[in-house]
């Protein structure tokens, strides 16, 4: 059986740090002064330093504009037609940056697919058509795109991957994750939706996978679904953006799903019958602080486990699907100096549904 390899992975992010400027906007807009308290005590927990956008954050932003577009303008927040047209002007320039940071050149016209995985916007020509344009790609490459999956879109968009290799081994796939969620900054006095635009920010991977003996070996991949969960993450399309919902339940709720899967332990669960310490490296989707706090209580995992993930969440903070390859090319880059050929590797990322999608790895 054919065995499909992240071979490399190339990751960009937009120009300007926003983490500072959004903080300091966002407490101009709570009035509750109890609310206020409990925001800036919030920030200094979440353990994000940075996040980047391409909008340019004011040299001394006042109350009311917090960009110098005047994008974001208190009282005059953009429509969702605005955010998509900035979308389709930004996203392929984001993508080009990563594809530059895979270096593909001379390979450029040996593609055969293209899956790009995205929720934060939507164009017709589709991103898809834009980033083979945009990257020169033969234009008959096989594209696909995944939709609006929210975070755990980076392991579909590499299970499409695995599959594509593995009916035709000649097959080499790119795989691309752009995220642009600083588009989608709400006007809110809410207390629990503004703690959920804390986390986030844009960010692009790109990764080639093919049957090349090389960077990771895709084992095998398994999702499953906490009961009763639906709402508790909820992305709608709304007349101002895109509507991010994300409960404060979560964390729990993880954290007793995946505490049940240890004890479980059978081929059925998500960790396939095996122990959390036979894994050597564990790939989790940076969603936030308290979102990594309960996957390393609930697996009973070592402090340091999941150190790769939480400095992707410091430097970057969530960009939604892009944010798990960027852990991965964390781990990749170390496999042969702090990281040991051969080791064996778990990922897993949380998004809607309440779903947890996962897949197993070997550093090669």
């Amino acid at each position: 059986m054919v065995t499909a390899h992240i071979n490399r992975i190339g990751t960009a992010v937009p120009p300007n740090d926003v983490h500072d400027a959004f903080v300091r906007f966002v407490g101009d807009m709570i009035d509750d002064r109890r609310n206020a308290l409990i925001f800036k005590r919030m920030v200094g927990r979440a353990g994000i330093e940075h996040r980047f956008s391409y909008f340019e954050p004011l040299a001394n932003p006042n109350r009311f504009v917090a960009d110098s577009d005047g994008f974001y303008a208190k009282g005059a927040f953009p429509s969702t037609g605005a955010r998509m047209a900035r979308f389709e002007k930004s996203a392929p320039v984001l993508a080009n940056a990563a594809l530059d940071a895979l270096d593909l050149d001379g390979e450029r016209e040996r593609i055969t697919h293209l899956v790009v995985a995205s929720c934060t916007g939507f164009v017709a020509p589709g991103i898809d058509q834009l980033i083979v344009k945009a990257a020169g790609l033969n234009p008959g490459v096989e594209r696909t795109v995944v939709g609006f999956m929210g975070c755990y879109a980076a392991v579909n968009s590499l299970r499409l991957a695995h599959h594509f290799v593995r009916s035709d081994p000649a097959a080499r796939v790119l795989v691309v994750n752009l995220e642009l969620c600083t588009l989608h900054f709400q006007e809110t006095g809410d207390l629990e939706r503004l703690l959920s635009m804390l986390l986030f920010g844009d960010g692009c991977s790109a990764a080639l996978v093919t049957a090349d003996d090389t960077g990771l070996a895709l084992n095998d991949f398994r999702a499953t679904t906490i009961d009763d969960s639906a709402e508790a993450i909820t992305w709608r399309v709304g007349d101002q953006g895109f509507d991010m919902h994300l409960s404060g339940e979560v964390p729990g709720r993880i954290q007793r799903a995946l505490k049940f899967e240890t004890e479980r332990n059978d081929g059925e669960g998500l960790l396939r019958g095996t122990r959390t310490s036979d894994y050597d490296l564990w790939a989790v989707h940076a969603g936030g602080r308290t979102i990594l706090d309960a996957v390393e209580t609930g697996f009973d995992l070592a402090p340091e486990a999941l150190h790769w993930s939480r400095g992707v969440l410091r430097e970057f903070g969530n960009m939604s699907s892009a944010t798990l390859m960027f852990v991965l090319n964390r781990i990749m880059g170390q496999v042969g100096t702090s990281v040991d050929r051969a080791s064996k590797g778990f990922a897993v990322a949380f998004g809607p549904g309440l779903a947890a999608e996962s897949f197993r790895f070997t550093t090669v």
